[in-house]
């Protein structure tokens, strides 16, 4: 039996950027509770050369919305780059699911061979919907998604597996 590429995509990103945004009220009142401020933890980076907390959060939305967009075809949701704030990211994050929400499994399942081509920095290349979703999104969002809770537990927040997982959707 195939596995639905919904199934895979949309109800994933739902369930991890939900828990992110949990993991984003924890560091705001942890951040409070040390009184640091919060630019000092969304500038947190575990190496010179990575992201910093704030664009790790920015790039998970980024990757679930362009799961959804260009498997579908959709218009891609945009956002400006002025996240300031937990708040700010936090909205991010509540946009993102909203708009993964919109699509239903008609919509995604069946794309599994659509060609899809993107363009990068060293040029064009075409996936397939499945290889797009399964070497390309999932492990960047999943990379995303840990490298910001990574960052904060760096920091000193008490977070575990489960603050990571967050709730699965009922299937």
């Amino acid at each position: 039996m195939a596995v639905s590429m919904y199934t895979i995509s949309a109800p994933v990103f739902v369930q991890h950027l939900n828990a992110l945004s949990a993991i984003l009220d924890k560091a705001a009142a942890f951040a409070k509770e040390k009184k640091s401020e919060e630019s000092f933890f969304l500038a947190m980076r575990l190496a010179p050369d990575m992201y910093s907390l704030r664009r790790q959060v920015e790039q998970a939305c980024k990757h679930a919305v362009w799961a959804c967009s260009l498997l579908t075809g959709e218009k891609a949701l945009e956002f400006s780059e002025a996240d300031k704030s937990f708040d700010d990211l936090k909205k991010r994050i509540a946009a993102t699911v909203s708009y993964v929400q919109t699509f239903k499994p008609a919509q995604i399942d069946g794309t599994d061979d659509k060609q899809v081509t993107m363009k990068f920095s060293s040029g064009e290349r075409t996936y397939s919907g499945q290889s797009l979703l399964l070497t390309l999104i999932l492990p960047n969002f999943y990379f995303h998604c840990t490298t910001a809770y990574d960052i904060l537990r760096h920091l000193g927040l008490e977070l575990v597996k489960r603050d990571f997982m967050g709730t699965p959707a009922k299937s």
